[in-house]
């Protein structure tokens, strides 16, 4: 603990660990004010008043520990844990009032680095949220690379902060680095006051990496097009899609989508309330990457209401339209093992129960045990998604 400690602020943690008795002699004669050796003059706005506060919170609790000569711990929920988890229809999967926790301890040989790593990054974000300015995931880790050991370490401490003190990551000034892009009918104001107008050309708009911030959202658009792959997204904006049919704003999170993907989903869903419809592979990885956009994540469940789109619609590729549409054998793909284990765990999930069509392309999937990306489209005719897939699906409501 102690060797881990030394990548810590002095300000925060080493003077706390070396004067710990003096110091809750200070905070009790102090009116309980535990960070007044900062000697920082402190202008909040509310809300930084409250992350300071349960930031605070936590480590009145480590020096009360400290000071019964008690081994302080930290008690974080088990975010992963199903047990933990109930299923909404309106909301998705979303964290139970009263969770199963465990205990970071400080005196744990196996949780030490941890308790102390935490007790780091809680410094870092009181800092940050004082001063009013942001960093990344990455800036944290890059900060010292040595002290976290890997970017992992650091996202999985960041999310039980989050879960721990019930505030979410962005409120912790705390961004991620953006991966997804967005095109079509949309403008907006960044934080900053830069003006973004996202026209569909060759080129797209990274997500912000401030989704928070936005403001002036506005578009004529008539559906949001979520796809999963970049280079389907770059074809559909080759192919002028965002403007040929009707005005839409396409987004892709490229893959599995970054936190901020998923809010700017969610932030244009409550601004326009407009119909939201998924592009996805015919495999068990598309349809599980259209469910975090739907019905959100277990290791995300306490931030469930700022990151589902529940309203979320599957329009394609679908199982039931390989055949519907006689593609060719060749182009499918033979089920892999994980593949079929990925989708058998689909199935079993809670939401599935409440969407009886997507249970029935799940178990054609399974019966047929092939799979399809969406290039398979491709041998029918070069432009045939973009031609006559898209807007015949969106013309005769081909969506579950």
């Amino acid at each position: 603990f102690s060797v881990v400690c030394t990548g810590i602020d002095s300000s925060f943690l080493s003077i706390l660990l070396k004067n710990k008795i003096g110091l809750w002699q200070m905070i009790k004669m102090q009116s309980g004010t535990i960070f007044n050796h900062m000697n920082c003059i402190i202008n909040f706005l509310s809300f930084s008043s409250e992350v300071l506060e349960a930031i605070e919170n936590v480590i009145q609790e480590v020096l009360e520990s400290l000071s019964k000569k008690k081994a302080p711990v930290l008690t974080v929920t088990r975010r992963s844990d199903w047990r933990n988890i109930e299923f909404k229809d309106s909301v998705g999967l979303q964290m139970i009032p009263y969770c199963t926790t465990k205990q970071i301890r400080s005196d744990c040989p196996r949780s030490a680095p941890k308790f102390a790593l935490m007790l780091k990054i809680l410094s870092m974000i009181y800092k940050m949220v004082q001063s009013n300015t942001y960093a990344t995931k990455r800036d944290i880790y890059y900060s010292d690379t040595q002290l976290f050991g890997s970017q992992s370490v650091v996202d999985n401490i960041i999310n039980d902060i989050s879960c721990m003190l019930k505030i979410p990551r962005r409120s912790l000034h705390i961004l991620s680095t953006t991966k997804g892009f967005v095109a079509g009918n949309l403008s907006y104001t960044e934080e900053d006051g830069t003006k973004v107008n996202c026209t569909c050309g060759a080129t797209a708009v990274t997500v912000p990496s401030n989704v928070q911030g936005i403001k002036n959202l506005n578009s004529h658009a008539k559906f949001i097009l979520i796809v999963e792959k970049d280079a389907t997204f770059q074809r559909l904006l080759d192919d002028d899609f965002c403007i040929k049919l009707s005005p839409c704003i396409m987004i892709t999170g490229r893959g599995i989508p970054d936190l901020n993907t998923r809010l700017l989903v969610r932030k244009l869903w409550d601004t326009f309330q407009i119909p939201v419809f998924t592009l996805m592979d015919a495999d068990p990885h598309g349809v599980e990457i259209m469910c975090i956009y739907k019905y959100g994540s277990v290791s995300m469940s306490f931030e469930a209401h700022h990151l589902t789109v529940p309203s979320v619609k599957w329009l394609g590729l679908l199982p039931s339209d390989l055949k519907r549409l006689n593609i060719c054998k060749d182009v499918l793909i033979p089920l892999t093992k994980q593949d079929q284990n990925k989708l058998a765990s689909i199935q079993k999930r809670p939401y599935i129960a409440c969407q009886p069509m997507w249970k029935k392309e799940l178990e054609i999937m399974a019966a047929s045990k092939m799979k399809a990306e969406i290039q398979a489209l491709t041998s029918l005719s070069s432009d045939y998604l973009s031609r006559v897939y898209l807007p015949n699906k969106l013309q005769f409501g081909g969506w579950l």
